[in-house]
C-alpha cells in the first residue's frame, strides 16, 4: 500500500512549466529564464537546480514553486526535527540516492512522511515500497534537493533519539566539560537532547512539557490528557547546558536568570508545524521551565467535530446566529475554552465576516482572522485592544479574558454596539458567570439583554478503544447515572495497554453546557433573581448541565464512571 499526497490541478489552473510559473510569480524575469535554459543545454543538470546556483532564485523560493507545479505541500527541513523511528527505515545510502529524508512514522496509521525532491520517482517510490514492505504507507512533500542533502549529512550522522544520546553523553564519548554550551554546533549532544525531548512529547500527544529542578537531579514530566507524568530524570550537570539551548531557541534573554522570562519555539516535528509557548522562572533549585505544545493541527477542531450533543450543537449555532451581544465561556485552566472558541470563530469565518482578536497570546494562527496578542511595551491590554479594534470595523470581537471591570466595561459597550463578542471567564459553571460578572462590577441591568449564551466546560479523558473492559454497574453506579436496576446495560472501565502506554485512556473529549439566554432570563438577571430560580427556569427551558452531559458520555462508552468523578461533580444526583 503506498499513499501519494497529491492535489490534482483543476481545469482551470494548467500545468505550467516550472518557467513560466516563476515568472507568473514575479521571481525571475525572462531574460534571467533565458540564460538559465542556456546554461542548461550545457550542463545537462534540472532547470531548479540551474536557477538556484545562479543566485537567480533561492532554495525555498524554489521548493514552494515545485510543490504547488506538482500538486504537493512544501517543507522547510531548517526548522525540522524528524522521528528517529523514521530515519531507522530508510538507510542513509538509499536517501542519498534518491534524495529523500524520512520525517515522520506515524505507528498508528502506519504511514511513513518523506520529504523528497522529486515527488513523481517511480523508481524510488518502488524501492521504498518493497523496503517497508507490504501495510505501510507513503505520504510525500517537496524540499529542495541541496536542503535534502545538508539534513541527510546532519541527521543521519548523529545519534537522535533519547536514550543513545544520554548513553553518548554518559560513555563519554563526548567531553561535555570542555564543550561551550552556547555553540550552536549541531554534533553538541545537549543540543540533539533538548531536541529529542520536544520531539518525544509531540510523538506522546503531550499538551505540557515540565522541565523541573530539582537538588541533585533534573525531573522531565509531560501532561498526557491533563494528567501529570514523570518520564525522565537527567543528572543535574546537563540542565545548565539545556537552559542555554532553550533560552536561545525562544529568544530569550540567556544572561537574565532572575526574572521570569516567555518566548516562542517554532519546528516542524512529525511532519507538521508545532509551537512552543515558553515560560521560566526561577526556583529554588535553579530556573524551571515549561512549555506549552500548540498543535495547529489538533488546536483548531470544526465545530461538528467536538462530539457535541445534536441538541447542544444546534444551541451553540443559533446563539453565534446572533449578530450582537455576547458569547461567554467558562471553565478552569486547561479546560478547552481557547479550542472551542476558536471552533466557534471558525464556523463564523467567512470572507463576509471581519473577525478580530484579541489574545494573550496568540495561539493558533487563523487564516483571514485578524490576531493581535497583549503587549506590555506598547500599553496594549484588554480593555484599550477593545478600543483600538471597535476602530478597525468589526464584526466579531474575540477577547481573551475578562479579568477586570474595564474590560468587562469595553467588551459589553462592544456588545451593546452592533457586534459579536467572544470571551473566556473563570467560573466553574455556566450560571456562576452571573455572580462573577456582578462581582467584577458589571451591573445586571447592563448584562439583561446582551449576553447571547454562556458555555461551561471540562475536559475528560477518553478511554482507550483497544483495551476498555466491560462491567456490569453495581447499585451505587446505577444511582450515580440514574439507571433503572431493572435495567441490563454495560458500562466501561480502564485497563491499559501498549496503544495507550498503559494508562487506559487515550485523548480527551469535552463535557459540556449550554446556558442559551431567553427573555425570561434576562428579566431574571435585571432583578437579581437567585442562582437557584434561575436554574429551574434553565431546566424548564431545556437547559443540561455538565453532570447529564459527562453521564452520556459514560453510557456511551467513551469514558468511564471514575473518570467524570474526578472533573465533574456528581453528588448531587444522589440524594
Amino acid at each position: 500500500m503506498t499513499t501519494i499526497t497529491v492535489r490534482k490541478l483543476t481545469p482551470e489552473e494548467p500545468a505550467l512549466p516550472l518557467g513560466e510559473r516563476l515568472i507568473a510569480a514575479g521571481l525571475i524575469s525572462r531574460d534571467q529564464l533565458h540564460v538559465a535554459l542556456k546554461e542548461q543545454s550545457r550542463r545537462d543538470e534540472p532547470l531548479g537546480r540551474i536557477l538556484v546556483k545562479l543566485g537567480l532564485i533561492s532554495e525555498g523560493m524554489l521548493r514552494d514553486t515545485l510543490g504547488e507545479s506538482l500538486g504537493h505541500d512544501s517543507i522547510d527541513l531548517s526548522t525540522v526535527i524528524p522521528d528517529p523511528d523514521a530515519l531507522q527505515m530508510v538507510p542513509k545510502n538509499i536517501a542519498r540516492r534518491y534524495s529523500m529524508l524520512p520525517i515522520n512514522f506515524d505507528k498508528n496509521e502506519k504511514v511513513l512522511t518523506l520529504a523528497m525532491a522529486d515527488t513523481f520517482n517511480v523508481v524510488a517510490m518502488d524501492q521504498i515500497a518493497a523496503l517497508l514492505g507490504a501495510g505501510v504507507g507513503i505520504a510525500t512533500l517537496v524540499a529542495g534537493e541541496a536542503e535534502i542533502e545538508a539534513a541527510i549529512e546532519q541527521f543521519y550522522k548523529f545519534e537522535l533519539s533519547i536514550q543513545g544520546i544520554l548513553h553518548e553523553i554518559d560513555t563519554g564519548e563526548v567531553d561535555q566539560l570542555n564543550r561551550a554550551v552556547e555553540n550552536e554546533e549541531y554534533n553538541h549532544p545537549l543540543i540533539r537532547l533538548v531536541d529529542a525531548i520536544l520531539a518525544d512529547a509531540v510523538k506522546r500527544d503531550t499538551s505540557d512539557i515540565h522541565l523541573e529542578p530539582e537538588e541533585g537531579f533534573l525531573r522531565v514530566r509531560y501532561r498526557i490528557d491533563g494528567v501529570l507524568r514523570q518520564v525522565m530524570a537527567l543528572h543535574r550537570s546537563y540542565w545548565p547546558g539545556m537552559v542555554v539551548r532553550l533560552k536561545v531557541m525562544a529568544k530569550m534573554n540567556i544572561a537574565e536568570t532572575r526574572a521570569p522570562q516567555d518566548g516562542r519555539i517554532s519546528l516542524t516535528l512529525a511532519g507538521r508545524p508545532i509551537d512552543f509557548r515558553v515560560a521560566c522562572q526561577q526556583t529554588t533549585h535553579g530556573e524551571n521551565f515549561v512549555l506549552r505544545v500548540l498543535d495547529r493541527q489538533k488546536g483548531i477542531v470544526p465545530l461538528e467535530k467536538l462530539n457535541l450533543e445534536k441538541n447542544t450543537l444546534m444551541s451553540l449555532q443559533v446563539m453565534m446566529a446572533r449578530p450582537e451581544g455576547i458569547i461567554l465561556v467558562t471553565g478552569p485552566t486547561g479546560s478547552g475554552k481557547t479550542t472551542t472558541l476558536y471552533s466557534m470563530l471558525n464556523w463564523r469565518n467567512d470572507e463576509a465576516v471581519n473577525i478580530m482578536t484579541l489574545e494573550d497570546p496568540v495561539e493558533y494562527p487563523m487564516n483571514m482572522i485578524r490576531q493581535t496578542s497583549l503587549n506590555e511595551a506598547a500599553k496594549l491590554d484588554f480593555a484599550n485592544g477593545i478600543r483600538s479594534m471597535m476602530r478597525q470595523d468589526p464584526d466579531v470581537i474575540l477577547v481573551g479574558e475578562i479579568r477586570d471591570e474595564e474590560t468587562a466595561e469595553m467588551a459589553f459597550r462592544a456588545a451593546m454596539t452592533g457586534h459579536q463578542v467572544f470571551s473566556t471567564l473563570h467560573t466553574n459553571s455556566a450560571l456562576g458567570a452571573i455572580p462573577r460578572l456582578i462581582d467584577i462590577g458589571v451591573k445586571p441591568q447592563i448584562m439583561a439583554g446582551n449576553i447571547i449564551g454562556i458555555v461551561a466546560q471540562r475536559l475528560v479523558r477518553r478511554l482507550c478503544r483497544h483495551c476498555k473492559q466491560a462491567h456490569a454497574p453495581d447499585e451505587t453506579e446505577r444511582r450515580l447515572l440514574g439507571i433503572s436496576s431493572n435495567k441490563p446495560i454495560l458500562l466501561y472501565k480502564e485497563q491499559g495497554c501498549d496503544a495507550c502506554n498503559f494508562m487506559g485512556y487515550k485523548g480527551r473529549l469535552a463535557v459540556i453546557e449550554v446556558l442559551k439566554m431567553n427573555e425570561g432570563m434576562d428579566e431574571m438577571i435585571a432583578r437579581d433573581a437567585t442562582r437557584r430560580e434561575m436554574h429551574e427556569a434553565a431546566v424548564k427551558a431545556g437547559f443540561k448541565d455538565l453532570a447529564e452531559d459527562a453521564v452520556r458520555h459514560v453510557l456511551n462508552g467513551m469514558t468511564s464512571l471514575s473518570e467524570i468523578s474526578r472533573v465533574v461533580d456528581l453528588t448531587a444526583r444522589v440524594g
